[in-house]
């Protein structure tokens, strides 16, 4: 019991780490900076280099009382959020796989869904770097997997970025305007290598189930005229549906084919 909580808290701390990185990747990548130069990391608002004592995930912010220690600006809430949510990341993905390949995989699967969810949410973009690394993965994933193949993989790609390249397709010809972009379509193909065909058709579902209902809320709490036009982001809410189904795919699976 002992050594399964160690496990535990290696696995939050592994994933406080990675969600520093993910910081990185969500500031860098749409700015179209380099994720690998400068390697170390800065302050946004004065430029100053961070040492390592004051880039602890977590915890430096707190010492710092959420401010640069050079100039005093404010630090974003969101970096220590990231990185808390990142370590849980970890830990529900040790919870899923246990010490194996399958933990990596997932966990990586994992820290994509929150990078694409943070920049989706401030730029209304998906890179296809973050993407096409997915993708890949998914796919080298599936050589491991006992419960899927490569075939699988595929389908659930095709399926995933088909069916909603279609819905894309659709809306911008009856409507005329762009009702999804094609980095939601991408996403999909993403997805889909690790959740196939079905996994796809849930996450579109409830993805848009739930974007639904919090476009329409928002909407109506900011008065806005035209409700139908209200823009938000769908690439989080696929995120959380994707999220839902690695973990509970089997139940949700079985449940509705009965």
């Amino acid at each position: 019991m002992e050594l399964n909580i160690l496990f535990y808290i290696a696995a939050f701390i592994f994933g406080t780490i990675i969600g520093s990185f993910i910081n990185v990747v969500i500031y860098r990548l749409p700015r179209k900076g380099s994720i690998l130069r400068p390697a170390f990391s800065f302050c946004p608002n004065c430029g100053t280099t961070i040492k390592w004592y004051d880039n602890i995930p977590i915890v430096s912010y707190f010492l710092l009382k959420g401010r640069c220690r050079v100039c005093k600006n404010p630090i974003s809430k969101r970096y220590p959020f990231v990185e808390f949510i990142t370590g849980i990341a970890s830990v529900l993905s040790l919870w899923k796989a246990g010490l194996s390949i399958d933990y990596l995989f997932i966990f990586s699967f994992l820290a994509i869904l929150i990078a694409i969810t943070f920049i989706d949410l401030d730029f209304k973009i998906i890179p296809d770097e973050l993407n096409l690394t997915g993708f890949i993965l998914g796919l080298i994933y599936s050589f491991f997997r006992k419960d899927f193949t490569p075939i699988d993989a595929i389908l659930g790609a095709t399926v995933g970025a088909g069916i909603l390249w279609l819905i894309a397709y659709s809306y911008e010809k009856f409507r005329g305007i762009e009702g999804l972009g094609f980095g939601d379509v991408k996403m999909m193909a993403f997805v889909g290598t690790y959740i196939g065909w079905f996994g796809s058709l849930f996450t579109i579902f409830f993805g848009s189930l739930i974007g639904a209902v919090v476009g329409i809320s928002l909407a109506y709490l900011n008065k806005t005229e035209d409700k139908g036009r209200f823009e938000i982001p769908f690439g989080p809410f696929l995120a959380l549906g994707a999220f839902v189904y690695i973990f509970w795919g089997d139940i949700i699976k079985n449940w509705y084919l009965g």
